[in-house]
């Protein structure tokens, strides 16, 4: 999968809120209420991540979760980091 331009990447981030394009890769902090809620969220992204095939790499801390996309195969933006964001965003939507 070929690497997106940053002019289509930013245009791909405009729809989802508070993404950042930074250094190749695409990230995102999400807060939660509690802690463990922020863990759910990291479990049921791995298993979305794990059937797509497309896996972020994450830190958690206290009642926040930070999510970063790149192919680090290409090193950089594909679509399917773009696609793996959307899902995220709907992931955290449904909690």
């Amino acid at each position: 999968m070929p690497l997106l331009e940053e002019s289509d990447i930013n245009l791909e981030i405009e729809n989802l809120p508070e993404w950042n394009y930074i250094e190749k890769t695409i990230t995102k902090d999400y807060s939660f209420d509690t802690y463990l809620s922020g863990i759910d969220f990291v479990n049921k992204l791995a298993l979305i991540a794990e059937e797509n095939n497309h896996h972020p790499d994450l830190s958690i801390g206290w009642c926040k979760v930070s999510v970063t996309f790149t192919s680090h195969d290409q090193g950089g933006v594909t679509d399917d980091c773009i696609k793996m964001a959307k899902l995220s965003e709907a992931l955290f939507i449904k909690k």
